[in-house]
């Protein structure tokens, strides 16, 4: 399949302009309506804004140095070359784009899994999930080691499957949009919620994932797409608690010393034993 017409240099800046548009505008945009719209009580936002600001610029940081053009330069290049299975299929774009934006959600539904089950991956995850809030902050909130992982992965089925570069754009701004709305502390009447829940992860949908506890804690892993928990058996429709009470985090993680950014950082290399739910009961 042939690009859709703008150069290499067009493309990879506009990359970066409309991802930093993105997390700009949805950023400010989400902070109004928790402001207005607050499901829960906030918890000690400027320390938490503080570290999981400082854990993106960090991560960001060390992934431009390892990946210095990222998915659409990596798009690109597969293209040039013809890499990856699209570029033998003789299809119409606009299919081409959408079941690379479907296939690439399933692949990081499956990422997003493997951090949990996997002791190594979890270490660097768990990070995120350490954080005693929930609002839009908590989705910048992940380690750079496993942001870079994530962007390895992901390069890894750009080149197998041949995505399009605009494709890849097209994905990259709604993962990104969708971490930080699925982290918004935001109050969407409950008929509503139904209703999106079937076909996109909603912030009621993915706060059971934060709880506390193991057994939540272990579902809800979809990150655009809401059917892949139910078509693999991850699907908890509400968490044991409220989601105005539900505690939210780890039972390992919670003194305000280890909520610092240093903690925070070298947070994956320590030997942290697992406290059992039964013994918060």
């Amino acid at each position: 399949m042939q690009s859709s017409g703008m150069n290499t240099e067009t493309l990879i800046a506009n990359e970066a302009w409309l991802k930093f548009g993105v997390f700009i505008g949805l950023l400010l945009i989400l902070f109004a309506a928790e402001y207005f719209f607050r499901r829960r009580k906030p918890e000690n936002i400027p320390k938490r804004w503080t570290s999981n600001f400082g854990l993106i610029a960090s991560a960001t940081l060390l992934s431009r140095l390892i990946f210095p053009f990222a998915g659409v330069g990596t798009a690109l290049w597969a293209e040039a070359n013809h890499v990856g299975m699209f570029h033998f299929l003789p299809w119409p774009q606009t299919l081409e784009i959408f079941l690379a934006l479907v296939m690439l959600d399933l692949a990081i539904y499956w990422q997003h899994r493997l951090f949990h089950i996997f002791p190594f991956l979890w270490r660097m995850h768990r990070v995120h999930h350490s954080d005693l809030g929930y609002d839009t902050s908590l989705g910048i909130r992940f380690h750079p080691f496993e942001i870079a992982l994530s962007q390895a992965y992901k390069l890894g089925w750009v080149l197998l499957l041949g995505v399009a570069p605009i494709a890849i754009l097209i994905y990259e701004s709604l993962l990104l949009g969708f971490s930080l709305f699925t982290h918004a502390d935001v109050r969407i009447p409950l008929n509503l919620d139904a209703v999106l829940r079937k076909l996109i992860v909603t912030p009621d949908f993915h706060r059971v994932h934060h709880s506390v506890h193991r057994i939540e804690t272990d579902s809800n892993y979809g990150n655009i797409l809401s059917f892949w928990d139910r078509l693999f058996s991850s699907y908890r429709p509400q968490p044991r608690d409220s989601h105005e009470t539900m505690q939210i985090g780890l039972h390992e993680f919670r003194t305000r010393q280890e909520q610092n950014i240093g903690a925070l950082l070298i947070q994956p290399f320590r030997n942290v034993k697992t406290i059992p739910d039964n013994e918060h009961a």
